[in-house]
């Protein structure tokens, strides 16, 4: 068990610096218009090959959840013991918090950096209403993160299927991940992940650790709901299917 939360610790810590590294360091670096600013679709497909190249290094160790909406969601779909949920959780929340001291350490080497906590996805923070970066509702914010959490169980448990070409599982994950930050961005910043929302936010305090409630309820109701139809509809049964 100590090498799967090591491996969970390990597989959070880099979606989080290589995901929200990505977003604070070189989504914007050089300003408005700079050719070497990643943009948008540069941070989506930081956290989808964090998410491939983790899954391939540490799966074979843990499953490769770094995510305890993930982790809930295998447990719903019958992949995950329930006795190993806390643990697991436990492990990667603090993965995301380690990564997220870190990446302050980088960037306040920086001349001027500073964490504007008034501002919308504030050090890769997440966030609802006026710390939405498109301004949407608290409402539009949770139906986003449920809704894209649930298809990402589906993608994870179907590309981990028993019956699933081997060896792929990764990619699917990593493009599915990439995929919802492009849709999500722009809605909450893109959570599905309640390790990740907690590491950047306690960083920043204030109101977006007020508003971490829905980015932990949301992906976790999520997970389940996706996790719960999946065992339904790919008729998973212990006899023929792995852990996840």
């Amino acid at each position: 068990m100590i090498r799967k939360l090591s491996a969970e610790f390990v597989g959070t810590f880099w979606l989080v610096l290589g995901g929200c590294g990505s977003a604070v360091l070189a989504a914007s670096f050089g300003g408005d218009g700079n050719p070497l600013g990643i943009g948008l679709l540069g941070v989506s497909l930081a956290f989808g090959l964090t998410v491939l190249t983790g899954a391939y290094a540490l799966g074979h160790i843990s499953g490769g959840h770094f995510n305890p909406a993930v982790s809930f969601g295998l447990w719903a779909g019958g992949r995950f013991p329930v006795r190993d949920l806390l643990p697991y959780i436990a492990a990667q929340t603090l993965g995301a918090v380690a990564a997220a001291f870190i990446l302050f350490q980088i960037a306040s080497g920086a001349p001027g950096f500073a964490i504007d906590g008034g501002s919308a996805g504030a050090f890769a923070t997440n966030g609802y209403g006026e710390l939405s970066p498109g301004g949407y509702s608290m409402a539009a914010a949770f139906l986003c993160e449920v809704v894209l959490t649930a298809f990402f169980l589906v993608v994870i448990m179907g590309a981990t299927h028993a019956r699933a070409p081997v060896g792929f599982a990764p990619i699917a994950i990593g493009l599915a991940l990439t995929l919802i930050h492009l849709i999500s961005i722009p809605v909450t910043n893109t959570s599905v992940n309640p390790a990740r929302s907690t590491g950047v936010a306690l960083l920043v305090g204030g109101a977006q650790v007020s508003q971490l409630w829905l980015f932990w309820l949301a992906p976790i109701l999520g997970g389940l709901l996706g996790g719960t139809f999946y065992k339904w509809l790919g008729h998973d049964r212990p006899d023929i299917v792995g852990n996840g």
